[in-house]
């Protein structure tokens, strides 16, 4: 029950992660995205954390609801079916496995490439699935062997509670990203020290965050007494690889109290 009804998840799954790449491949050149098409597979990700989440939830309930009420078990009928979901599931796993690998290992471009959530969240359905089977087979062999029928809802319960967290993990990944969240304050303060290395240049404001799942966009102001451009600190941020797209604004000031640090939020 528990591995039938989260493969029809999975399916669903997979088709969000095919529509979002089609769409993020057709639509990577396209002036109507300022930052690209890379959102598209963190949504796709989202999406597929929710489908996990719900199926972890409808799985726990429907083995709880058996271990109340216990029904008789066909065990070898459910046996031959976990045994070929197995199957079917490990050679997913293998190749998803293989092609994050070789996904990672190429020249990526900003609207395809990078949607690594998208992918690992279909990984992460085809190895709830492989566990789904594995602890249905366990379960369906203790049943019919040792008559402990309680052990197949009972495995389900754990099942849906492994899934249930792989859902939250992605879901928190994910999330951050849709909302421009940016963990890494160390990143954002090495930006800082490097714009202000010439001891005459302060940040006044800066803005640091993802638009996918590996790369950034930056937005930031810098007072200067200097008669810095704006390629200089463009030049500056080209040291970091993972920021692909900066908006530098520059303003100038003569006086030394304007951009000194201690007075910089009232620039």
């Amino acid at each position: 029950m528990a591995d039938g009804w989260h493969m029809g998840t999975h399916m669903a799954a997979l088709g969000t992660a095919l529509f979002a790449y089609r769409f993020a491949r057709r639509h990577a050149e396209s002036p109507r995205y300022t930052f690209g098409t890379g959102k598209a597979g963190v949504l796709s990700g989202y999406t597929s954390a929710v489908i996990l989440g719900i199926a972890a939830l409808r799985i726990s309930y429907e083995t709880i609801h058996r271990l109340v009420n216990p029904v008789e078990i066909y065990f070898n009928e459910a046996l031959i079916v976990a045994v070929i979901g197995l199957a079917v599931n490990v050679v997913s796993a293998i190749l998803l496995h293989h092609g994050s690998h070789d996904h990672g290992g190429h020249v990526q471009d900003h609207s395809h490439d990078h949607d690594d959530h998208n992918l690992r969240a279909a990984y992460l359905h085809v190895m709830a699935d492989a566990l789904t089977s594995v602890f249905a087979i366990a379960a369906l062999l203790a049943g019919k062997h040792f008559g402990w029928h309680f052990l197949d809802p009972l495995m389900g319960v754990v099942g849906g509670i492994l899934i249930g967290r792989w859902a939250l993990g992605l879901l928190r990944e994910t999330g951050g990203i849709l909302l421009d969240e940016v963990r890494d304050e160390k990143e954002k303060e090495s930006l800082r020290q490097i714009l202000e290395a010439d001891g005459e240049s302060r940040v006044a404001d800066l803005h640091l965050w993802r638009v996918n799942a590996s790369e950034l966009s930056l937005a930031a102001t810098i007072v200067t007494g200097k008669n810095n451009s704006p390629d200089y600190y463009r030049a500056l941020v080209n040291k970091f690889p993972r920021v692909i797209h900066a908006t530098l604004e520059v303003q100038r000031c003569q006086d030394s109290s304007c951009f000194c640090r201690e007075t910089q939020k009232t620039v």
